[in-house]
């Protein structure tokens, strides 16, 4: 566990240090951004789907992580529709309070703390292939200087790098089909790409922007995080146990909802310019607060 929190603390210190040293300036953390959106995520994101098993997406152990993001989600905008906030900004706030870090974090402590790098899969594929299309789709809305006809906007998701990659690596896995490796080997090295550029690129934000928490109202700030580390857990434990998982399950899905936020909710953000400084905050926060809460949810559950 900490060896996958330490990975990337390293990562976005170096960041931090190009910033500071002035090797990338703004320009260039759009730059990384932009890369990891278009060109290194949907190459990962498929290269990762390739092999991926399926039949755990339908397992119980979705189900409560599923329940504990529709809690979360509906309790951000709940708020969100009280304060009668701007859509773009409303999904950015959703995607803090309920989206994992289910990749470069979520993978080193399904394996270390859990032990089976596998219980990540099936979260993965929920956020990729349902949340996070759905999130881009209504941001594309939000950003539209004109109004979107209904085909459109059902079309939007077919048109987003990421959605595309991520459906081109379901199809493919489901059909069985075997990828040349002339194919897979230059998607895989580019696919290196994505977390590291997310990183550099969240580092290189945190070193030119506004301190965390001093950009932001420190009341969304807390809503955000207070919902991810620990109203999303909770709410999976109590589904879990609601249809009556074993004991490791619930440990497992405790352990995935409290992950912190995941860093491309960022590069989201940067790309649909909406709610920046949240997701770079919420980032921060949620990913130092996410060491003891996992610490303990392991010392209560396991």
């Amino acid at each position: 566990m900490f060896a996958g929190f330490a990975t990337i603390a390293v990562v976005i210190g170096a960041g931090m240090l190009l910033a500071h040293l002035r090797i990338v300036d703004t320009a260039g953390q759009r730059t990384l951004s932009a890369v990891a959106f278009y060109l290194a995520s949907p190459a990962l994101l498929f290269t990762v789907l390739l092999d991926s098993d399926l039949g755990r997406v339908f397992s119980g152990n979705v189900v409560a992580i599923v329940g504990g993001v529709v809690v979360t989600a509906l309790v951000t905008l709940l708020v969100a529709v009280l304060r009668r906030e701007e859509l773009g900004r409303t999904v950015i706030a959703t995607m803090c309070s309920s989206y994992c870090n289910a990749g470069n974090l979520g993978l080193p402590i399904a394996a270390y703390v859990l032990g089976d790098p596998a219980l990540i899969a099936p979260v993965l594929l929920l956020q990729l292939l349902v949340l996070q299309p759905l999130a881009l789709a209504v941001l594309d809305v939000a950003v539209s200087p004109v109004r979107l006809s209904v085909a459109k906007v059902l079309s939007r998701p077919l048109r987003n790098p990421i959605t595309v990659g991520s459906l081109l690596g379901l199809l493919v896995a489901l059909s069985g089909v075997e990828v040349p490796r002339a194919v897979v080997d230059p998607l895989e090295l580019i696919g290196g790409m994505a977390v590291p550029a997310m990183l550099l690129a969240y580092g290189v934000a945190l070193r030119l922007g506004p301190l965390p928490g001093r950009g932001v109202a420190p009341g969304d700030l807390g809503l955000a995080v207070g919902l991810k580390l620990v109203l999303q857990p909770v709410a999976a434990y109590v589904v879990g146990r609601l249809i009556g998982l074993d004991d490791a399950s619930l440990l497992a899905v405790t352990v995935i909802s409290a992950l912190p936020t995941a860093q491309n909710v960022f590069v989201i953000a940067t790309r649909y310019d909406r709610g920046t400084l949240l997701a770079r905050d919420a980032i921060f926060v949620s990913t130092l607060g996410c060491v003891p809460v996992v610490t303990g949810a392991v010392a209560l559950l396991a």
